[in-house]
């Protein structure tokens, strides 16, 4: 049987631009402990919570459609395996939806059984279902502040 990966989905009254944008607005729904930039195809960001980083490359960027991240280097310090995520990747899509956007988004690698998987899988729902849900439905994410 073939492990599953990490979805989540969430639909928001917004366009699928404005769901692209934010998105890409690392900062405002993730953390704010954020170095790079995340606009464009081939852009480079780190994001930081405390001393765990992840860094990631765009590797695709289809306008209002979808978004590929692959992580290049990471340190997760609260498992054995500090590199655990490295060569996952993270992937968007945006469909409009009547009056409203549905994002899904899947990460290829975060399956259970991995040593971070229910820790990840909490802290992706968290991030996807109510930060960038805030940040679209009120135009105010929940980021990490240090």
């Amino acid at each position: 049987m073939k492990k599953q990966d990490y979805t989540a989905s969430i639909t928001v009254t917004a366009t699928a631009q404005e769901a692209f944008k934010k998105i890409n607005n690392v900062p405002d729904w993730w953390t704010i402990v954020f170095e790079g930039h995340s606009q464009k195809l081939n852009d480079v960001f780190t994001v930081r919570f405390g001393e765990t980083f992840i860094t990631i490359k765009i590797i695709k960027l289809i306008a209002n459609k979808k978004i590929g991240w692959q992580v290049i280097d990471c340190y997760k310090h609260w498992i054995k395996d500090k590199k655990e995520w490295l060569n996952t990747e993270m992937h968007w899509e945006i469909f409009a939806v009547n009056d409203a956007a549905q994002i899904n988004f899947t990460h290829v690698g975060l399956v259970p059984g991995i040593e971070c998987y229910s820790g990840c899988e909490g802290a992706w729902n968290f991030y996807i279902k109510e930060s960038l849900f805030k940040l679209l439905a009120e135009g105010k994410g929940i980021p990490e502040l240090k």
